[in-house]
């Protein structure tokens, strides 16, 4: 606001996502896609380790926020994320989540506190 780029409306959005929290999220994601990128013929359960460990790392970066780093609208982004970079790295997700017995959206549940 000081230098003239914010308008004060738009200040609560600096609150909402401080600059760490968008650090730690992007480093998070960017281990996921890493993670992905090696999964060409992997196995259910490799697929899931990969699952969880994100969802983890997210879960870490959400309680060092006292459990509210994540809104409902950005749980959602985070869920479709996910399932758009297993996707994008060959994972035929609703088939995945089949064979689990899940619904291709419930692949996080089992870990995620956001």
């Amino acid at each position: 606001m000081a230098a003239g780029r914010m308008e004060p409306g738009e200040a609560f959005l600096a609150e909402l996502f401080p600059e760490a929290l968008l650090t730690a999220t992007d480093a998070v994601l960017q281990g996921f896609e890493t993670d992905v990128r090696g999964l060409a013929g992997a196995s259910d359960e490799q697929v899931m380790a990969v699952v969880e460990r994100v969802v983890l790392a997210l879960n870490a970066v959400n309680e060092s926020f006292d459990g509210a780093a994540y809104e409902t609208g950005e749980r959602e982004q985070l869920c479709e994320y996910l399932d758009r970079v297993l996707v994008d790295g060959g994972v035929d997700v609703p088939a995945l989540a089949g064979r689990l017995g899940i619904d291709r959206y419930e692949i996080t549940d089992e870990w995620r506190d956001w």
